[in-house]
């Protein structure tokens, strides 16, 4: 799939990259701040379903999957609202998941150091634009529910994607965008009160 640079004056090309679930090799070869578009099923999880799938075990095949950070607003079998959670809150809890075959993680904000290392030769962290709940709602559908008793926001939701933009946020190499931005940041703001 080829885009247009959204930013860059005269519109430059640049590759995009579709991914679909399940994920192999191919996110291996991924750069941080290439742009993706991620199809096929994805699976919610934030802080509960994390410490829920440890304690009671994956409940769907983790070989490949997508996990995306997210509490979505499901009404009627219908998306209504599915913008991703910040992802540090996941850093102590995402190992277990990508021990067992999980290829890529979606969410916001970038994860930790630890991530970053556990992501090492087996995947990938995608970065989703918060603030867009309604309009990541329109490129998903619901298929499955696991764990309903964690309430909407916690449960597994089993969501089919469909051409859902991103960028790779730190790559199998350890290159991580938003570490890279905190550190050049940091570098400015000491400058400043020199």
């Amino acid at each position: 799939m080829l885009g247009i640079a959204a930013g860059h004056g005269g519109g430059v090309p640049v590759n995009v990259v579709a991914l679909r679930t399940p994920l192999g090799d191919e996110v291996l070869s991924l750069r941080a701040g290439d742009r993706v578009t991620l199809s096929g099923r994805v699976y919610t999880a934030r802080d509960e379903a994390h410490l829920m799938m440890e304690e009671r075990g994956v409940p769907f095949d983790p070989q490949g999957a997508a996990i995306y950070h997210c509490g979505p607003i499901i009404i009627n079998g219908r998306v209504i609202a599915a913008g991703p959670t910040t992802s540090a809150r996941m850093n102590n809890l995402s190992g277990p998941l990508l021990d067992k075959g999980v290829r890529a993680l979606v969410g916001k904000g970038g994860m930790g150091e630890t991530v970053r290392g556990q992501l090492k030769g087996r995947g990938v962290y995608l970065a989703f634009t918060g603030g867009c709940a309604a309009l990541a709602a329109s490129c998903m559908k619901y298929h499955n529910i696991y764990y309903e008793e964690l309430g909407m926001a916690e449960a597994v939701w089993e969501l089919e994607f469909d051409t859902v933009p991103l960028v790779v946020g730190i790559d199998s190499r350890g290159n991580d965008l938003f570490h890279d931005v905190s550190c050049k940041a940091k570098l400015q703001f000491s400058s400043l009160f020199r």
